[in-house]
């Protein structure tokens, strides 16, 4: 297999800004975003599109972008959040979860227009830390959060 960019993620060997990771997931803030907050998740095992994944492993991505959007809901006050499988851009399942403000943001036309732009690692380093942060103290305070619970 030629290099994969999500594998070198998974396994640390790329910068990323890291939000949160588990034995089996790795979640960092998105390097061109369509809004603040756009994050993504992506499985430290090499599997090429979403229905490659074993059952347990993609419930496993569900789950933790439903706890993803109950914290963005509360960070960037919105209503919804957006979260979609994907593979087109490197053939390694990912998933996107992002704040949605508008009825185009999860769409390809945000990037078609230019609305997508690359933000600095600083920036990238600030969404990672709020992210982390808040679902470390939500999931200190909510048994049913915590990674591997039920939601």
């Amino acid at each position: 297999m030629d290099s994969c960019p999500f594998c070198e993620i998974a396994a640390s060997e790329r910068d990323t800004c890291r939000a949160w990771e588990t034995e089996t997931l790795a979640l960092f803030a998105d390097h061109r975003p369509i809004r603040e907050g756009h994050v993504q998740i992506v499985t430290r095992a090499h599997y090429e599109t979403f229905d490659c994944l074993p059952a347990p492993l993609a419930t496993e991505m569900v789950l933790l972008g439903q706890r993803i959007a109950r914290v963005q809901k509360a960070l960037y006050n919105v209503e919804r959040v957006g979260f979609v499988f994907t593979g087109n851009e490197a053939a390694h399942v990912h998933a996107h979860v992002l704040p949605l403000h508008a009825s185009d943001d999860i769409t390809s036309a945000r990037y078609g227009t230019g609305a997508a732009r690359y933000v600095s690692p600083a920036e990238q380093a600030k969404v990672a830390a709020q992210l982390r942060l808040a679902l470390a103290a939500r999931s200190a305070s909510d048994p049913a959060f915590r990674p591997g619970a039920d939601v």
